[in-house]
């Protein structure tokens, strides 16, 4: 969408909440080696991220960059969609 600067930080993500309006919650995975053991190990973190168009859905791969702070906890926002995620569920919830 919009151009990078150099020192923006850019992060890829799974979209795991929208019910907020224009900010979705982000779970960024990165692996890390343990500190004692080498072992490596799986890091999580949330980021609360500004969706402008409110077009992320929950399990939509996404990459985040940094910005300016946008309200007490609000520092990212999105940059492109990567992967949509599938609709389950749909229109047809009745029993016959």
């Amino acid at each position: 969408m919009e151009e990078n600067t150099p020192n923006q930080k850019v992060r890829t993500g799974i979209v795991v909440s929208d019910k907020m309006n224009k900010t979705v919650v982000v779970r960024v995975e990165r692996m890390s080696k343990h500190a004692l053991y080498g072992k490596p190990v799986l890091r999580v973190k949330k980021y609360m991220v500004h969706d402008e168009e409110n077009e992320c859905r929950p399990g939509d791969r996404i990459m985040i960059v940094e910005t300016r702070p946008l309200s007490r906890r609000k520092r990212w926002r999105v940059s492109q969609i990567l992967e949509r995620a599938p609709i389950l569920g749909g229109e047809s919830g009745e029993e016959a």
